[in-house]
């Protein structure tokens, strides 16, 4: 979808505004939730086979798990927007190839997971739901399943979890809804009315959920990578993740962008988690 198009909806939500802000910003935030792509091909499921698959279910939405077994801890593998399981495939192949216990889960109307919706709140609370399960050790999550990964501890940490390690997240929501206004255009009659819808279902604003905030209370071992040049996510959230937590190892990455995909980040998570 190009900008013009991204341009010509947000006049159509903020001229539904004048007649009813609170159904404009229902269907900004149902556009915001409703991903384009993510659902998986088939030579994708093909390689997908090979793990033991399981569906848990999380108010009443099927969750698709995938299971490598291995004689070493557990890490669970968490994709992020319009992604799906496959995304990790190369570091799957690296951490199974030294014998550690992969987990990797499809987001809600993500691969071969069920909804029709997607938001950070929900999938923090799948990614918890699926942690517990499995009893993970280290939770791997790129961009804004690093985000729901932070957010998944919050208030009370796993257990067994010793490790995070956070790949290009985005750091605050009312960073990431003003990043979405702009690019829709949406004017403030929107902006308020998505202020509200979320306070509403979520109990709190947006500016509440601050994963940087969250993670100050995380004891695990915490390794954040973000790249100079993401142009999706910003450098400077990966930076306030690096102040809000003391004991953080924050490695600056250059030319990788947003997707960190490549042998180099792999390595450092390696590296990570034989410290």
């Amino acid at each position: 979808m190009n900008e013009r198009i991204y341009k010509i909806i947000g006049f159509c939500v903020n001229l539904t505004s004048y007649f009813s802000s609170q159904y404009a910003a229902k269907l900004a935030i149902n556009l915001f939730s409703s991903p384009q792509k993510g659902r998986l091909k088939e030579d994708e499921n093909e390689y997908l086979n090979s793990a033991i698959q399981e569906d848990i279910y999380h108010n009443n939405i099927s969750i698709r798990t995938y299971h490598w077994k291995g004689s070493k801890e557990t890490i669970l593998l968490v994709h992020g927007w319009e992604s799906n399981t496959y995304r990790w495939k190369p570091l799957i192949e690296t951490l199974t190839s030294r014998n550690y216990s992969v987990v990797a889960l499809d987001a809600p109307a993500h691969g071969n997971s069920g909804g029709r919706y997607f938001n950070a709140i929900l999938y923090s609370q799948c990614i918890r739901v699926v942690a517990n399960k499995f009893k993970v050790n280290t939770i791997v999550g790129h961009s804004v399943g690093g985000t729901s990964s932070i957010i998944s501890q919050h208030g009370t940490l796993l257990k067994s979890l010793q490790n995070i390690v956070s790949l290009g997240a985005p750091s605050d929501f009312i960073d990431i809804f003003k990043r979405y206004e702009t690019m829709m255009g949406y004017n403030q009659r929107v902006s308020q009315g998505i202020k509200q819808y979320v306070l509403k279902e979520f109990n709190h604003l947006p500016e509440y959920f601050s994963a940087a905030n969250f993670s100050k209370d995380i004891k695990a071992n915490f390794l954040v990578v973000h790249d100079k040049k993401d142009r999706v996510v910003p450098y400077t959230d990966g930076l306030k993740f690096k102040k809000a937590h003391d004991k953080i190892q924050f490695i600056k990455t250059e030319g990788f962008g947003h997707r960190l995909k490549n042998d180099t980040v792999h390595n450092y998570v390696i590296d990570f988690l034989n410290a």
